[in-house]
Order: C-alpha cells, then sequence, then structure tokens
C-alpha cells in the first residue's frame, strides 16, 4: 500500500511560478513511477507528467513541456512539480500517483493523492 500526499498549491498570478511536492508513504516508492495529474472543475483529468523510478526517465504533456519540470529525491520518498510560467486556464485540482512500472506513461495508476488546488489569477 502506498499513500501520497500532495502540497505546495496556492494562489499565485499568471507567469508566476509554484513547486508541489508529494511525500509517499512505503517501501516501494523508489521503484515507482510517479505521475501528476490536473483536474479543473468541470473536466476530465489530465495527465500532466510523470517521472521514472530511477528520475532517468521523464513523460510531459504538450502542454506544459518547458515550462513544468518533475523530479524526486528517492532518499525523501517525494516527488515534485515545478510549475513556471502559468497560466490561468492551468488552475486546477493536482494530484499525484504512483505505479509500479518502469514506465512514465499516462496510464496505470495504482495509487492516487487527494490533490492540492492551485489557484492561478490572471
Amino acid at each position: 500500500q502506498v499513500q501520497l500526499v500532495e502540497s505546495g498549491g496556492g494562489l499565485v498570478q499568471a507567469g508566476g511560478s509554484l513547486r508541489l511536492s508529494c511525500v509517499a508513504s512505503g517501501r516501494t516508492f523508489s521503484t515507482s513511477t510517479m505521475g501528476w495529474f490536473r483536474q479543473a472543475p468541470g473536466k476530465e483529468r489530465e495527465f500532466v507528467g510523470a517521472i521514472s523510478w530511477s528520475g532517468g526517465n521523464t513523460n510531459y504533456a504538450d502542454s506544459v513541456k518547458g515550462r513544468f519540470t518533475i523530479s524526486r529525491d528517492n532518499a525523501k520518498n517525494t516527488v515534485y512539480l515545478q510549475m513556471n510560467s502559468l497560466k490561468p486556464e492551468e488552475t486546477a485540482v493536482y494530484v499525484c500517483a504512483a505505479k509500479r512500472s518502469s514506465l512514465p506513461t499516462l496510464t496505470g495508476y495504482t495509487y492516487w493523492g487527494q490533490g492540492t488546488q492551485v489557484t492561478v489569477s490572471s
């Protein structure tokens, strides 16, 4: 069992930055691919990006490439999402997820956090 707790959300102006964190419990974190998703009100959940267990492979949605960066610290059981140049339309609940796979793809996630709210004002 893996439990995920996100933090770091808040209110930021358009063009600003935030760094989200996701702390995982359980000994399987270091062998799990971690993903970030977001869901805006009235919209479907959207893949943001993912990072392999080693940190060597990452995958990003086209909409965030060049602005968002995912990293992880396996010693701290933590994965990060650095978000720069934020846009109002990126206001959403950001959720981290984990899966026992080496591939940082969009699907197959088994464990989910509760999410942290990110609000980008115009």
